[in-house]
């Protein structure tokens, strides 16, 4: 029986945690495909013992981001007209002024946005982006090597990136199935949308009523619900380590139980190391109860930042940072890529933590797995970084709306209110929390977790023999 040949469009990080760090290769080998990684990253896929082909030295069209933006924007629009919510305008980012060529590019995309924020005006602009990709060279290169490869069917690993029309177009053009996976659970509402394919991959029954309603154009059998391979690691009990191995990799004290303090970037929480201290604080007063209490702090993979820095010098003898296992390869944050050690690392910091605390994080769906609450701060700071930054706004947002029921999470409503939330977590009572938590992980992802690779490549496979069609 002949191999099908499966491209693999890489683009970012996430792209090499979901494919290449978990059972997803060894899966789709099992199935008699032979799988090539088509890779736009820096991160060399080869290293792994994986087939790759990169994409070196091809660009976009110089007009194609200015219209991605104007896209991404209408479409936010177009939600807005559709529901009356205002919600999705806090999805839009800010136009940037700061060199000539910026603002050019700003002034561009407000005109687009202006005038075509409408149904019709989406179509133009997808119209217009694919045109100009087309004229490119990148769009040439992918098809010269599409045409000497000739793999079965080209999957995309993210829908959002605007590096990945291209390729997607030149495999159409030559009549080669295309798939893409939607990677996040918050990323419709948001309008991500970038690339067109003939099919979809998508988490849940939920994120597939969401793509049907917020692109209309799509079929429902164009959709395939599969999960995500993101939580597989979580099942991996071969990756886990004791509990004394772990604690004396880290320097942990063993007679001590640690919540997690999950950081974020500095948008997402520019207050992020006023909350660390509240927590620090909160565990100084329970340890004054004779709780024997730590803090394992890790921050996110891409701020490297000094802002903790104080807080952790501050409390160190509650504080141990264990810094996320990921690898710059240039100077720029998106060149920051993570590696298999780190997905092993964390799903070892959700076994061996009593909870997980932060602001709204899909962290909460990594410690359900093993069985682990959630908390999230839910006040402002008194003294703000950002007087213009809510935390309340960030709770209103549209993937929020699926949540179980508000006993989900366990919320932290002001500083005077962790100690009593944390107390019972390690009295255990906090079974009604995990309860709903995995009910509502199981709303928005296909379960079996561990079973996504397995689910993914059975679509593929029914993409490539045209059982769908």
């Amino acid at each position: 029986m002949a191999k099908n040949k499966v491209f693999l469009l890489l683009l970012d990080g996430v792209g090499l945690r979901n494919f290449a760090y978990s059972n997803f290769i060894a899966e789709g080998e099992k199935k008699n495909n032979d799988v090539v990684f088509w890779n736009k990253t820096h991160f060399p896929v080869e290293s792994l013992g994986f087939k790759e082909l990169k994409i070196e030295n091809q660009k976009i069209h110089p007009v194609t981001d200015t219209l991605k933006k104007a896209k991404k924007d209408v479409n936010l629009n177009v939600f807005i007209q559709r529901t009356g919510d205002k919600v999705y305008n806090s999805y839009k980012f800010k136009f940037s002024y700061k060199t000539l060529n910026a603002a050019v590019k700003s002034m561009l995309a407000r005109l687009l946005i202006f005038t075509l924020s409408s149904e019709r005006g989406l179509q133009l602009l997808d119209k217009y982006i694919n045109y100009f990709e087309r004229k490119t060279k990148y769009y040439t290169h992918c098809q010269a090597v599409l045409q000497s490869e000739k793999p079965s069917v080209v999957f995309c690993t993210s829908q959002r990136h605007v590096q990945s029309i291209a390729p997607l177009l030149a495999a159409k053009d030559l009549g080669i199935p295309t798939v893409s996976f939607i990677f996040s659970w918050d990323n419709l509402p948001k309008a991500t949308m970038v690339v067109e394919t003939d099919y979809y991959l998508v988490w849940s029954e939920h994120m597939k009523a969401e793509l049907l309603y917020y692109h209309p154009n799509i079929k429902e059998n164009q959709i395939l619900v599969t999960g995500t391979p993101q939580f597989e690691i979580h099942f991996e009990k071969e990756s886990l380590l004791s509990r004394e191995a772990f604690f004396e990799a880290h320097a942990l004290d063993k007679n001590k139980k640690y919540i997690c303090f999950s950081g974020d970037d500095v948008t997402t929480s520019p207050d992020d190391p006023k909350y660390l201290e509240d927590l620090a604080l909160a565990i100084t007063r329970l340890n004054k109860k004779n709780h024997n209490l730590g803090i394992v702090f890790r921050r996110c993979p891409v701020d490297f930042s000094s802002r903790y820095d104080a807080v952790l010098a501050r409390y160190k003898d509650i504080i141990v940072a264990i810094d996320p296992i990921w690898k710059p390869f240039s100077s720029h944050w998106n060149t920051i890529l993570p590696t298999k050690e780190d997905g092993v690392l964390f799903s070892n910091i959700a076994e061996h933590c009593e909870m997980v605390v932060n602001l709204g994080s899909t962290t909460l769906f990594d410690f359900v797995s093993h069985n682990k609450p959630c908390g999230y701060f839910r006040y402002n700071q008194f003294e703000q970084n950002n007087p213009k930054w809510d935390i309340f706004r960030c709770y209103k947002f549209v993937h929020f709306r699926s949540m179980h029921s508000a006993e989900s999470v366990i919320w932290l409503d002001g500083p005077a209110d962790i100690d009593s939330k944390i107390e019972n977590v390690i009295n255990n009572q906090h079974n009604i929390n995990n309860d709903s938590a995995k009910k509502w992980f199981e709303k928005i992802n296909q379960h079996p977790v561990d079973k996504a690779s397995e689910r993914i490549w059975e679509s593929i496979e029914k993409i490539t023999n045209g059982s769908l069609c």
